[in-house]
């Protein structure tokens, strides 16, 4: 086998982590233009309240069914090939969401854009994992997400000083020269030498038809609930949650950023902490009880003025960080011959997840008629779904990838 470079800032690393920026620039970017960009279609306020659920909605779908159609091809055709073709997809998306003109062009772009975004955290975590030494592809993994979701904030940022229109093209932009970047970037090893093993590829349904395999899969998307938890709930209506509070003038894109500005440095700290622990699950652990703190301190809202609920939505978001562990995890769970998979769809599950959770929300707030009692009894269910669902997934920390799954 040819040797591993052991550098972290190796081209596949410094590639996967901008591919990831774009990535995260793109999936947040509806969300802050979404009503300069739908009223100057013409819809009224109503209209762009029901009409952005919608097209979010369907970037959602999109992502879901881009999770499995883009892992499926990592694993039959390549780790390179996903980098290439998703960010392909969603550049031409972006450019082209900014010439829209119609409703119905908005919702097919942000399908397209959707099921490209699928492809990039995931296919870059695997082909990191597995072109460079075990002890070091947890904190590359955390390089790559702590700057990808820099993104975010770039998004945020640019929308003040651009309207929305530039602020696609730009997006698009940005993918385009990336692939210029990628040509250079080598495959996986390791995926080439699968190539000439008799083993199935990127069968999906491999998932399901063996139980164990079946129950680490599930596993690995349930650890990952409580992150969508804080950034679609807790966050995403902070300004619904700031009048329950008392607390006025609470802007959401403003805690947004607060958020992913925060998670960005929690996904380097865990991905550091791992390392230096010798073990994925005691991190994972340690942010859960960071994330935990911060929730409950949520509720609480000491201090009660916007400040503290900013830094509270920081801390939520440095806790938050334990996402990159979970992806991690994922890929290191599986074989080389569904390791693309894995990696790719799991995250998209647990992002397809948050209309479920919203439902679950909006159950708990009728049961209870009350928005915050509600709020904090559904992170309490889901925290209690994916505690015990992190102690029983295997240890993987240094763990050798280079096997198939029968």
């Amino acid at each position: 086998m040819e040797k591993r470079s052991s550098s972290l800032f190796q081209l596949a690393v410094i590639v996967s982590a901008f591919g990831f920026f774009v990535d995260v620039y793109d999936l947040l970017l509806f969300g802050i233009v979404r009503k300069p960009s739908l009223a100057a279609l013409g819809l009224t306020d109503e209209q762009i309240l029901v009409q952005g659920e919608w097209i979010i909605s369907v970037q959602m779908i999109g992502l879901l069914i881009g999770g499995v159609l883009w892992g499926i091809v990592g694993d039959k055709k390549g780790r390179l090939k996903v980098l290439f073709g998703s960010i392909l997809l969603y550049s031409i998306a972006n450019i082209l969401n900014g010439f829209v003109t119609t409703i119905p062009q908005y919702v097919a772009l942000r399908f397209l854009a959707g099921v490209g975004l699928a492809g990039e955290l995931g296919a870059g975590v695997t082909l990191v994992s597995e072109i460079l030494p075990k002890e070091k592809r947890g904190i590359a993994a955390a390089m790559i997400a702590s700057f990808g979701i820099l993104g975010a904030v770039t998004a945020f940022l640019l929308n003040t000083i651009f309207d929305w229109r530039t602020c696609y093209f730009i997006g698009g932009g940005l993918g385009l020269l990336l692939l210029l970047m990628r040509v250079s970037v080598r495959e996986s090893t390791m995926f080439v030498e699968l190539q000439t093993k008799d083993a199935q590829r990127g069968n999906f349904l491999m998932f399901f038809n063996n139980g164990a395999r079946m129950k680490k899969y599930l596993q690995c998307i349930m650890i990952g609930l409580p992150a969508w938890y804080i950034i679609g709930v807790l966050v995403t209506f902070s300004d619904q949650f700031g009048k329950e509070f008392g607390i006025p003038g609470i802007d959401p894109g403003k805690a947004i950023m607060y958020l992913y500005l925060a998670i960005a440095f929690g996904d380097l700290s865990v991905g550091l902490l791992s390392y230096k622990m010798k073990s994925r699950k005691k991190a994972l652990f340690i942010f859960y009880g960071i994330t935990i703190v911060f929730t409950v301190l949520f509720f609480l809202q000491p201090g009660n003025n916007a400040k503290m609920f900013y830094l509270i939505c920081a801390g939520l978001g440095y806790g938050a960080g334990f996402t990159v562990v979970y992806i991690t995890m994922s890929a290191e769970q599986f074989g080389t011959n569904l390791r693309a998979s894995a990696a790719i769809s799991i995250p998209n599950m647990v992002r397809g997840a948050l209309p479920l959770i919203i439902v679950l929300f909006k159950f708990n707030r009728s049961l209870f008629d009350n928005y915050v009692t509600g709020a904090w009894v559904t992170g309490a269910i889901l925290f209690a779904i994916a505690i015990p669902s992190a102690m029983l997934l295997e240890e993987t920390y240094g763990k050798d990838l280079d096997y198939i799954e029968e």
